[in-house]
């Protein structure tokens, strides 16, 4: 089970995320790459909303979309973001918060380059971006039919990683 996974493990977040998209698709889960990921505007106010995490490596997680978007003028004015993945078939959910950054134009431009022709239309390849988050914390979180969900979290100080279980 995840909990026995993650208690055990002693690496950094990305490492464990990798596997975990894994179970929720042999469970029949749609979409796993699918996550909810809010943004601030000028005002301070949350904005999320749903789309699909391009890949996740030692650089952060990364998602796209248009620069000129509500989105990318929010990750303009504040670079910060966090981002959730939940998966029902199999109770499963992870959580994290962080610093966003622009990938290189060449990473966007590729990622532009391998979307659908559908998905290309309308949209100024110029105008397409790639972002990751950085993220300081990353919170685990598997359900469990008795209710006791189990809780592992990440947190990151000058990109060392401490992590503390719990059983709720």
């Amino acid at each position: 089970m995840l909990h026995i996974a993650l208690i055990s493990s002693h690496h950094a977040p990305p490492a464990q995320l990798c596997r975990t998209p894994a179970a929720p698709a042999r469970a029949g889960g749609a979409e796993p790459h699918a996550a909810t990921l809010a943004t601030v505007d000028d005002d301070g106010v949350p904005d999320a909303r749903t789309l699909i995490v391009k890949g996740v490596d030692g650089r952060g997680w990364a998602f796209a979309s248009q620069r000129s978007s509500r989105k990318g003028a929010q990750l303009s004015g504040q670079p910060v973001a966090a981002l959730d993945f939940w998966w029902q078939p199999v109770m499963r959910a992870v959580r994290m918060r962080g610093a966003v950054q622009p990938a290189t134009r060449a990473e966007s431009d590729a990622d532009f380059a391998a979307r659908s022709p559908a998905a290309r239309a309308g949209v100024d390849p110029a105008d397409w971006a790639l972002w990751r988050i950085i993220p300081t914390r990353v919170e685990f979180w598997q359900g469990s039919p008795d209710r006791r969900h189990t809780r592992v979290v990440y947190t990151s100080d000058a990109g060392r990683w401490a992590h503390s279980a719990s059983i709720e």
